[in-house]
């Protein structure tokens, strides 16, 4: 099918495929609406988790919205991300890789449904600013204000005029202004600090309910400098319809949902947070840039649109983990050419950060360091802990991943820390209120360890596969509960296994195990 036009679209297609939830009730932004959703994060299994849809939006002083509320649309699960792409779940990795080597630039056109409706000047507060919109409190009793969480800030860098989109959380501080949390290499920063330098405001637009693909490329590690309105053009297989911004130099989706344009100052911050946060901890406050609304447009009846963050596991985490395990596998194995290169997992009940595990066909030992080395320069805040296991270990698996931890690793030997990483949120770093990102005198670190084996094994003690099989089909002839394999789920040999081990086996399946015991008594050793 060709790519979505718009959110609509998406979430008509969504409900088709069994994975929205309408609530026709009334919900309660500030109260009901996030912890509703986030039930199915704590009570359910990946596979059964859907978007939500809420058609009747009320605040805690009784006042109605008429624009309805999507939540967790792009990452409720690896499946709904997949469908964001028109793929399946394993094919996600190539996918992006084919977007990121294939971009295909945006169009301009004239006008959109995203300028239907425009509040600008003497107009801006005509429908209340950012009062007209039912804004969420994501992390009710602990957030001290609504967050714009689905907030794709659009900028341009001011030498280069290349677009960056990104994906930061967003302080409702007035009707026309707005906190944002961007610090050190994150891309807005970079080019808030650049029209610093400049001595001029760094203008922006923050677009909200786009097609998916936006979406996307916000939540996804896109190295600076990459046109990323390309990159979701080449996800989608077409060029992004674009039109301008009514009060800045900044283009938008011609098709979204809704649009902030602004700036930001440069001679002034302020406070800004605390906010529930991806880490499982709240995100203090710290003193950040802050942005001032020049012109809100909207289609007529828009969505509003919020990703469901916080404690993980949650769709920011889904986000975060597919877009960044997608981005590093490519590359990994495209950019620093290691072949051998299977999958790069970030475990999502760590945040999608911190536990990186990368799964490859090691060909020579160098090729292990070659990955961990890669792994640990690729962003500056990802990857505390860095794991390369082998082909038979399931990445995404915390058990499958510690067996191996357990049993193909000297510490002395295989382990090595390397410095210079950035803190990232992490309340391990620095204690709350010290907030430093680079903690001195090295910043922070990661633990990078080669979890493969150094030489051949003995077989994975259990069941050969052909046994696993016919037992797992009388299991299901009796109706017992539908089984979810972990790997590994049957043995296999790995490498060290001798012909007389494996005749000795097949005796013992034969009844014959007799013969092997009198075999052992001729080798009967006096002491």
């Amino acid at each position: 099918m060709a790519y979505f036009q718009d959110l609509r679209e998406y979430l008509k297609f969504l409900e088709e495929k069994g994975k929205l939830v309408r609530i026709k009730r009334e919900i309660i932004k500030e109260t009901e609406l996030h912890p509703l959703v986030r039930w199915q994060f704590r009570g359910l299994p990946e596979a059964e988790r859907r978007g939500f849809f809420f058609e009747n939006v009320i605040d805690v002083k009784g006042k109605k919205y008429n624009i309805p509320v999507a939540v967790a649309i792009h990452a409720a699960s690896r499946e709904i991300y997949g469908l964001g792409m028109q793929c399946g779940p394993r094919e996600i990795s190539e996918a992006w890789t084919k977007a990121l080597l294939n971009p295909i630039k945006p169009r301009m056109v004239e006008s959109g449904p995203v300028h239907e409706e425009v509040h600008v000047g003497g107009k801006l507060l005509e429908h209340g600013g950012m009062d007209e919109f039912p804004l969420p409190i994501s992390t009710p009793g602990f957030d001290n204000a609504p967050y714009l969480t689905a907030a794709n800030w659009v900028s341009k860098d001011p030498e280069t005029g290349i677009i960056n989109i990104g994906n930061y959380r967003s302080m409702v501080k007035s009707s026309t202004r707005l906190g944002v949390l961007s610090r050190g290499t994150q891309h807005l920063r970079m080019h808030w600090e650049k029209c610093r330098k400049l001595g001029r405001p760094l203008q922006a637009a923050i677009v909200i309910g786009p097609t998916p693909n936006i979406g996307l490329v916000a939540t996804a590690k896109i190295p600076f400098g990459v046109d990323e309105y390309a990159v979701a053009g080449g996800i989608a297989g077409a060029a992004v319809p674009l039109v301008r911004c009514k009060t800045v130099d900044i283009e938008v989706p011609a098709t979204t949902e809704i649009v902030i344009e602004g700036e930001f100052p440069i001679d002034a911050i302020e406070p800004e947070g605390s906010f529930g946060e991806f880490t499982g901890y709240m995100g203090m406050p710290g003193i950040e840039p802050f942005f001032n609304i020049t012109c809100i447009t909207h289609r007529k009846n828009p969505i509003f649109n919020a990703f469901l963050s916080q404690f993980p596991p949650s769709e920011s985490s889904k986000l975060r983990q597919v877009g960044a395990e997608a981005a590093l596998f490519k590359f990994l194995k495209y950019d620093c050419n290691i072949s051998g290169i299977l999958d790069v997992a970030f475990l999502e009940s760590c945040g999608s950060a911190p536990y990186l595990v990368i799964r490859m066909k090691k060909s020579f030992p160098s090729e292990a360091w070659q990955a961990l080395n890669g792994a640990a320069a690729f962003a500056p805040n990802l990857g505390k802990f860095v794991v390369v296991v082998d082909e038979d270990i399931d990445p995404w698996d915390a058990e499958s991943v510690n067996w191996a931890l357990s049993f193909r690793v000297q510490p002395h030997r295989d382990t090595r820390i390397t410095m210079g990483k950035e803190a990232s949120l992490d309340p391990s770093a620095t204690p709350p209120g010290d907030q430093q990102r680079y903690p001195p005198p090295n910043g922070c670190s990661s633990l990078l360890i080669d979890a493969t084996m150094n030489w051949p094994y003995p077989p994975v003690s259990l069941p050969r596969q052909e046994f696993m099989e016919k037992a797992k089909e009388i299991w299901e002839a009796e109706g017992l509960p539908k089984l979810n394999p972990k790997v590994p789920w049957y043995g296999y040999n790995l490498g060290y296994w001798e012909k007389e081990h494996a005749e000795e086996a097949e005796l013992a399946l034969k009844g014959e195990y007799y013969q092997t015991g009198e075999k052992f008594a001729g080798r009967r050793v006096k002491i």
